[in-house]
């Protein structure tokens, strides 16, 4: 109704204008009988009237429809009135699309080569990587665990750029099945041993529930944990030797929690941790940092419907918790 009179406000403004020009013409003409005149100018403005409403109910959906928000793309293809406005909106709507569509095709068949790319090359750079590890055993110390540190960043790298690339299909790269976390958490120190022996800071399981099940995505999870842990173990370097892990539960929810007494996170970064490619203040001092762990952490979590919550006082560590819904299984085995 209100798309209708702001479009003819300016039709009825004339009308009325141009009444009161007529009456006026006749006044100065010396026509004083107002009755006649006013009862003229009151069937113009029952004329008007009635076009105005006639107008509107005939365009009703037409002007519901402009006025209402597109709750889907195919609302596009509704059909109003028969007018010709009305028919040269759909048209329009059609058209726009159409050509939407098209552009979208093309922009999900390149993302699509893309992923392909991104995956092949990283699992091409895998082979050389376990080549060059193989070689390294054969060398005599340091240098066998040098190089494979260095293999090792690598492989953290790698890993990275490819749940990245994943991360934009994540819904379809999904398998939710019953997860028992204990064993994963064993899983991920026994696939992070030397990482922590480089480094000097130890896994330090604190309560470990063993009927502890929930529903979840095992890759994933596994991903997200392991980079709790890797960040945990990279800012506790030099100033703590343990990270501590924990499986409870709280308020009928399943709780994973990695605690480390490292560097912790500055006050002024605490709002930004979650973001991409931020590393903060403590990123300048761990040249290692890329900003991209924790934001991937928190898009796949979301995306499992799980939620992370952190705690971290500069100078003392920090303390995240991937907790797991309500409607999680923790029945016991």
């Amino acid at each position: 109704m209100k798309l209708f009179f702001k479009e003819h406000a300016l039709l009825i403004a004339v009308q009325i204008i141009q009444f009161l020009v007529i009456l006026a013409i006749y006044w100065l003409d010396g026509y004083r009988h107002l009755l006649p005149a006013l009862y003229a100018v009151f069937l113009g403005l029952f004329l008007l009237a009635g076009y105005l409403v006639y107008h509107y109910l005939s365009r009703r959906k037409f002007y519901k429809r402009l006025t209402n928000e597109l709750t889907s793309l195919d609302d596009s293809f509704q059909s109003t009135e028969a007018s010709p406005i009305s028919q040269a909106l759909d048209h329009l709507l059609k058209d726009q699309y159409k050509h939407y569509q098209t552009k979208i095709k093309a922009l999900e068949s390149r993302q699509e080569e893309h992923l392909k790319f991104m995956d092949q090359w990283v699992h091409q750079m895998k082979t050389p990587l376990s080549v060059i590890e193989l070689i390294a055993q054969n060398l005599d110390e340091p240098d066998s665990s040098n190089i494979r540190e260095e293999t090792d960043r690598m492989k953290t790298g790698l890993n990275t750029i490819l749940y990245m690339a994943r991360l934009r299909t994540i819904e379809q790269d999904f398998h939710i099945k019953p997860v028992i976390l204990s064993k994963m958490i064993h899983e991920v120190n026994g696939d992070n041993k030397r990482f922590y022996i480089r480094n000097g800071v130890y896994p330090n399981i604190l309560q470990e529930n063993q009927n502890i099940i929930v529903e979840t995505d095992e890759k994933w999870l596994f991903f997200i944990l392991s980079q709790l842990i890797h960040n945990a173990v990279k800012y506790s370097r030099g100033k703590s030797n343990r990270v501590d892990i924990s499986i409870f539960e709280k308020g009928g929810e399943a709780v994973l929690e990695v605690r480390d007494f490292g560097v912790g996170i500055p006050e002024t970064d605490k709002r930004r941790v979650f973001d991409p490619f931020y590393t903060g203040e403590n990123g300048r001092k761990f040249r290692e940092s890329t900003g991209m762990g924790l934001y991937l952490t928190k898009e796949a979590a979301d995306h499992l419907g799980h939620r992370i919550e952190f705690e971290s006082r500069a100078g003392e560590g920090s303390s995240f918790r991937l907790i797991f819904g309500t409607t999680q299984n923790l029945t016991p085995l």
